[in-house]
């Protein structure tokens, strides 16, 4: 099992996609290995013929440098594999999912007190009719209005997958056809659906994923043991609009600039002008940033990840919209190289495009700054003649460290920020 980023610790083999005496070449995808930030696809560094195989596909929690597979080189036979797949190796990975779930045992409550828990285990082809398949092969079938209980699938226990939904389409995919009246979706349950009792209702169990897993510890980490504290801003972004506008006019909808384009310029130019907020803490020491490398969220499916614009400052927007929408439909895809989305000196999160008018975020450690951005609303304003008069106003909340950046840093970098996003021809400077 292979390290495929820093924090990693264990991994999930989700698929193989070569099996017991196929021959491999360099370059070769082996396998697809969901690890604490996306999945992602193993390629052989060798050549061979695949001699066993320890692991099966749907091993979730296998310790890194566990023994999953032998490859024979030229010359090598199966007596090879002799003394190989010892149980230290077996007992170093958790149950396959498609295993038995082994009930734990559980103390005998009285009869007059004990709830009534129904456990009933998610089968493959439920009564329904309905079909599983992973939550992107259900959105990728849907944009695509294809229905996913017409495709087999090639996952464990028969799952629908990306795959399997690209194929189709490839093939020339019948579309679901649309009917008068359809009801209401509904969510195919994916974990145990737990029973009510006297207190709660009906739950499904779902099983954390190591993405998850690492959010939550991350950021629970950060909440503890950085101080934050938060400085709010209001910008107007009418000039934004119309420069973006014009900036359109003559570009393809795929090469279109969005507002979150001239927001991570923005953060960019004013970090390279406020170098002490571009930092990040390191108990005996502060860092302080030679370059603006921008980390930008992006939910997919399972949390969150956060793709990196590096030196954004010196980056013009077309080029920054370019890459961060390669960026993010890769991080979507799971296809991103880890030094893609590791590293960045200040992040950004942007909710505006769900009607969010202001928020705060949690800090992305090491990093000493996060910006929030909310959505842009008409609001009354007072100009500077003291007339009321409409205006696009958006509200930016910088979470900071306070280790490292006290507050009249993180001030002036707003100031800064403020003063190119409503004076956007100063970004193109």
């Amino acid at each position: 099992m292979p390290a495929l980023s820093p924090t990693m610790t264990e991994g999930n083999l989700v698929k193989w996609h070569k099996k017991e005496g196929d021959s491999v070449e360099i370059g070769d995808i082996l396998a697809e290995i969901e690890t604490d930030k996306a999945t992602m696809e193993v390629e052989s560094v060798e050549e061979g013929i695949i001699g066993k195989i320890f692991v099966p596909e749907g091993t979730d929690e296998v310790a890194v440098n566990t023994l999953i597979a032998v490859l024979l080189e030229e010359g090598e036979d199966a007596s090879a594999l002799v003394g190989m797949g010892s149980k230290s190796v077996e007992s170093s990975v958790a149950t396959p999912k498609a295993a038995p779930q082994k009930a734990e045992p559980k103390p005998e409550p009285s009869p007059a007190s004990a709830p009534k828990l129904e456990v009933v285990a998610p089968a493959p082809q439920p009564a329904s009719g309905k079909t599983f398949a992973s939550p992107l092969a259900k959105r990728i079938a849907a944009q695509n209005n294809l229905d996913v209980s017409t495709l087999s699938g090639s996952g464990p226990r028969g799952r629908v997958v990306k795959t399997d939904v690209e194929a189709a389409l490839a093939s020339g995919g019948v579309p679901a056809p649309k009917t008068q009246s359809q009801k209401a979706p509904q969510r195919i349950p994916q974990g145990e659906i737990i029973g009510a009792d006297d207190l709660f209702p009906a739950y499904e169990k779902v099983k954390v994923n190591n993405m998850r897993k690492v959010i939550a510890k991350r950021l629970s980490q950060s909440k503890q043991t950085v101080p934050h504290f938060y400085l709010t801003v209001d910008c107007q972004i009418d000039a934004l609009l119309a420069a973006r506008k014009d900036l359109n006019e003559d570009l393809e909808k795929a090469e279109r600039i969005s507002v979150n384009d001239f927001v991570i310029k923005a953060i960019a130019c004013a970090m390279r002008d406020v170098p002490e907020a571009n930092a990040s803490w390191s108990d005996d020491h502060v860092k302080i940033y030679q370059s603006v490398d921008v980390s930008v969220a992006v939910a997919i499916e399972g949390g969150l990840i956060t793709p990196v614009i590096k030196e954004a400052d010196r980056k013009p927007l077309s080029l920054i919209s370019t890459e961060i929408k390669d960026l993010a439909k890769r991080a979507r895809d799971g296809k991103l190289r880890p030094e893609e989305f590791q590293g960045g000196t200040v992040s950004v999160s942007n909710l505006g495009m769900f009607g969010i008018k202001e928020f705060s975020a949690v800090i992305n450690p090491p990093q000493g700054c996060i910006l929030a951005v909310g959505a842009g609303e008409k609001r009354a304003v007072v100009n500077d003649s003291g007339l009321v008069e409409a205006a696009t106003v958006m509200s930016c909340t910088l979470s900071v460290d306070h280790r490292v950046v006290d507050g009249a840093i993180g001030a002036t970098f707003l100031k800064a920020f403020k003063s190119y996003i409503q004076k956007p021809v100063k970004m193109l400077v």
